[in-house]
């Protein structure tokens, strides 16, 4: 008899499948996965141990199957490639000297097409489910509980494109937010989107403040739209209006993503226009030199170019940082390591 996986469903679904136990019951199994992240019914002490049994028969609590992990000679970052039903999907363990970070993914597979991505090269397979992504964050909570460690922040910046996965990702997000879950605050959580206007517009009207990284990457309606097709759906002044509305809205300032490729949107008449668009708002720059993709034909910019587009942004009145290179030798550029795998 298949065995229904009990992870990833809130409260209220624990209580109406586990009908006719008692509702506290139905609580304490599900702080027994989340808070304590018990896999085993058997680990389970507070139930009576004929419940135990019973749940054991009925019902499994699965989250992933481990594939393959790297780990940054560094020791700052590891990066693990996790199998759900036969799906590859990665995800990394970022430690920073503020605390442990996960990026984790939304989709297997990216239908978004931009051109200097590795996770679009082999197109959309599916969505994750909330239960998928919520395992992803659980498998890294684990993994730092097992060193006397926690998770401090979630960034949901891997393969795919969040917004296209808006009610699972909402679903998973609320779950998160439980008391009897992680309790992890909103403020903790980065979502990345590479600009899905109508999508921003929902989360808006969900009011949870999470933060919101919008991937931008050029300063110009024709450069964007050669690295990114998105913008010929959703153009620079429609998306920066919706980063606006969102950043006043819940009083959360934006994070425009900018990926430096060498040679074509790094040279300090980009990092004009880019001032001059964003002139303004409620946002930050966060500048991500290109981590080389085999697969595609950029460049990373020189170290020079990087200074000088992150000091002009910073003496034109608009705050930047420079994200600090992490896990270059564990292919942690998103979809390197499941393309490698997939290519074993």
């Amino acid at each position: 008899m298949n065995r229904k996986n009990l992870f990833g469903l809130t409260l209220d679904e624990l209580i109406a499948e586990l009908e006719p136990l008692p509702k506290f019951r139905a609580k304490q199994i599900a702080q027994n996965i989340y808070k304590h992240g018990k896999i085993s019914f058997d680990e389970m002490t507070d139930l009576p141990k004929n419940l135990r049994a019973e749940l054991s028969e009925r019902y499994e609590i699965k989250i992933a199957e481990l594939l393959t992990r790297l780990d940054s000679r560094d020791g700052l970052t590891t990066k693990f490639l996790l199998g759900f039903d036969g799906a590859a999907v990665e995800i990394v363990l970022m430690r920073h000297d503020y605390g442990n970070s996960v990026c984790i993914s939304s989709q297997v597979g990216c239908q978004m097409g931009c051109k200097f991505c590795a996770s679009t090269l082999k197109g959309l397979e599916r969505n994750l489910t909330a239960a998928e992504m919520l395992a992803e964050i659980f498998f890294v909570e684990m993994f730092l509980r097992g060193d006397g460690q926690k998770l401090d922040s979630v960034v949901i910046m891997g393969t795919g494109e969040p917004l296209m996965n808006f009610d699972a990702l909402i679903k998973m997000l609320r779950l998160l937010h439980e008391d009897y879950c992680l309790g992890m605050s909103y403020r903790k959580i980065t979502i990345s989107t590479c600009g899905v206007v109508p999508a921003i517009k929902k989360l808006r009207d969900e009011k949870i403040p999470v933060t919101l990284s919008i991937s931008l990457h050029a300063p110009d309606e024709n450069l964007r739209s050669e690295l990114m097709p998105i913008n010929s759906a959703f153009g620079l002044k429609t998306l920066l209006a919706a980063g606006d509305d969102y950043a006043q809205a819940t009083g959360r300032r934006v994070t425009y993503e900018y990926i430096l490729l060498g040679g074509v949107n790094d040279t300090e008449e980009h990092a004009r226009r880019l001032a001059k668009i964003l002139s303004g708002q409620l946002a930050n720059v966060n500048l991500i030199p290109f981590n080389p993709v085999s697969e595609r034909n950029f460049l990373p910019p020189t170290k020079s170019a990087v200074q000088k587009f992150f000091h002009f942004l910073n003496t034109h009145g608009i705050g930047a940082t420079i994200r600090k290179e992490m896990g270059a030798d564990v292919n942690a550029a998103c979809g390197q390591l499941r393309a490698k795998f997939d290519g074993r």
